[in-house]
């Protein structure tokens, strides 16, 4: 079998981080976007008759079928960009990005595992949930969710951003996108509807710029003669 030169999997390491990327931005947002449909916010009394639509309860076990996915991508795509820049990668921002990834990553099933509680609360079909089981089960998802793991996911946002500009492989725009991002998600999060969806926008344009820029350095072959 013939061996790959080094300048070959610097090519393939990006491209591995940028397909990465994508398909977890994607999955990430449809999931946030299917459990906010599936689980509305608010203690009144429509919302929780919105629980016992099917229409919503399918999107929410559609949602949850996700997670896992998503998160397999997610650490691919940390493995992808930590070889990718490991070399020359300052240790302490180094440490700060894999953890954050790592504990955002277990806060996202964390909150997968509460919104699949909800999901599993035994009530005849077409009946509404027992209101102490829904409002527990419901902010458990959601503070798991818009309080920890996009919290996480800003101190993850703002270290890559870190490491970007340090290294020069991240134009100035995108640094600061990230790092307004990083502020999104840290303060506003937890406070506004729909705010998470940040996190996976912010995933695509940096997965597609890592795609595009790899395109851009690919070696072109000879010319033939």
């Amino acid at each position: 079998m013939r061996e790959k030169s080094p300048g070959q999997e610097a090519l393939e390491r990006p491209r591995a981080a940028g397909l990465a990327g994508v398909v977890f931005a994607l999955l990430l947002a449809a999931m946030i976007i299917l459990v906010r449909l599936g689980i509305p916010e608010g203690a009144d009394a429509a919302t929780v008759q919105a629980f016992t639509d099917p229409g919503r309860r399918d999107a929410l076990r559609a949602a949850l079928a996700l997670v896992p996915f998503a998160g397999i991508f997610f650490l691919w795509f940390i493995g992808a960009v930590r070889a990718h820049v490991g070399a020359v990668e300052d240790k302490f921002l180094s440490t700060v990005f894999l953890g954050s990834g790592l504990v955002f990553t277990a806060m996202l099933f964390g909150a997968a595992a509460a919104a699949s509680a909800v999901l599993a609360v035994s009530h005849p079909t077409g009946t509404l949930p027992a209101p102490a089981a829904w409002d527990f089960g419901r902010h458990l998802a959601y503070t798991l969710m818009t309080g920890y793991a996009m919290r996480m996911a800003a101190v993850f946002v703002s270290s890559m951003s870190v490491i970007g500009h340090r290294l020069g492989v991240l134009p100035r725009w995108l640094t600061i996108v990230g790092f307004l991002s990083a502020l999104t998600l840290l303060f506003v999060s937890s406070n506004v509807h729909w705010a998470e969806l940040v996190f996976p926008a912010w995933s695509l344009l940096l997965s597609l710029h890592i795609l595009t820029a790899g395109r851009r350095n690919r070696p072109r072959p000879a010319a033939a003669g």
